[in-house]
């Protein structure tokens, strides 16, 4: 079935009318009718009644109409887009992060980004320092964001973005707030939550170990952690970039040498959209020093 026979289909079976059928769709009538017939040849019938001074559509033509309009709607729908994509008046972003990146440090870039298209589709994609490997390795995504994949794929490229330190975060009821700085010795009868969905934790944890220091609590998500510290339940170690409430105060940990880099991921020699490619440019470009801190 061609898209061709389709299109002569439904002019037919609008105007009811060969020859002005014909003219709408710019063709000859033998043309039209001869591609009509192929296609009543593959659906096994007449579609139809070939009367004067009007054709009229048969059964089968009445409940092939709507399939056959829909399958000629979406055919001009996709090509639609994709003469929108191919001429840049709609954009869309495959962007992957890690749960430990917070989407608020994209906003300022996302909106920057947004102005350059008319139309921009995002599609973020969330998961652990491996899947966030894994969603670029088969081009779910075209670009990541972690502060370390877990994948020793040798096609990724990797742009360190910034790096920022650890810092200790508490409610404000709790002993240790409103302090500027904390002594390891301060967090050793402290419950600590440890947040195992960021690439980190196990280093944190160890380096803390190391001071004996022992976490009391996992944490899987950052809401939970949050509610937890809010209700005095233990403290956590987050990153500088990490938002906390308000009624949180943090603090840095003297002593303790818990860093991370944040860094941009993409796939060498695999083409990216104009969008990906400008997203590229800006977030490289651009100045993280007040925001790590």
């Amino acid at each position: 079935m061609e898209m061709h026979q389709v299109r002569y289909f439904l002019a037919v079976a609008q105007l009811l009318n060969f020859t002005r059928a014909a003219e709408e769709c710019n063709v000859t009538q033998p043309s039209l009718t001869r591609a009509i017939k192929q296609l009543e040849a593959e659906l096994g019938g007449d579609l139809f009644r070939r009367e004067r001074p009007a054709a009229q559509l048969t059964e089968l033509g009445q409940r092939m109409h709507p399939l056959l309009k829909q399958c000629f709607d979406a055919a001009t729908g996709a090509r639609s887009l994709a003469s929108s994509f191919k001429s840049g008046e709609i954009g869309a972003l495959r962007i992957a992060l890690t749960h430990s990146i917070d989407l608020s440090l994209l906003i300022p870039h996302l909106n920057e980004i947004r102005r350059q298209f008319n139309r921009l589709e995002f599609r973020f994609l969330r998961g652990t320092s491996r899947e966030v490997g894994e969603f670029l390795k088969k081009g779910e995504a075209e670009l990541g964001i972690a502060a370390e994949i877990d994948e020793a794929w040798d096609r990724l490229d990797v742009w360190p973005l910034f790096t920022e330190s650890f810092e200790l975060v508490v409610g404000d009821g709790h002993r240790l707030a409103g302090r500027s700085s904390i002594e390891l010795d301060d967090l050793r009868p402290e419950q600590l939550l440890s947040r195992t969905f960021c690439e980190h934790s196990g280093r944190i944890s160890a380096s803390l170990r190391e001071h004996g220091i022992e976490h009391g609590h996992e944490i899987s998500n950052e809401r939970d952690l949050i509610e937890l510290v809010e209700a005095d339940i233990g403290v956590a170690m987050v990153p500088h970039t990490s938002p906390v409430p308000e009624r949180l105060t943090r603090a840095a940990v003297a002593g303790l040498d818990a860093r991370r880099t944040v860094s941009l991921y993409g796939v060498a020699g695999r083409q990216r959209t104009a969008v990906a490619n400008a997203v590229m440019r800006m977030l490289r470009g651009a100045d993280w020093r007040e925001i790590a801190g």
